[in-house]
């Protein structure tokens, strides 16, 4: 039972990196180099 819990929250994690790099890619084309910057702002408020 378990192991088919993790395998679930695994491919979601897989997703959601994923995604997150795709973002990722979309903000640096609107912003270029500031985009990091902007970033690392955000996660350190």
């Amino acid at each position: 039972m378990h192991q088919n819990e993790a395998i679930k929250l695994a491919e979601a994690i897989l997703r959601l990196d994923e995604l997150r790099d795709e973002l990722y890619e979309e903000l640096m084309k609107i912003m270029g180099s500031k985009g990091s910057e902007l970033l690392r702002t955000l996660q350190n408020c």
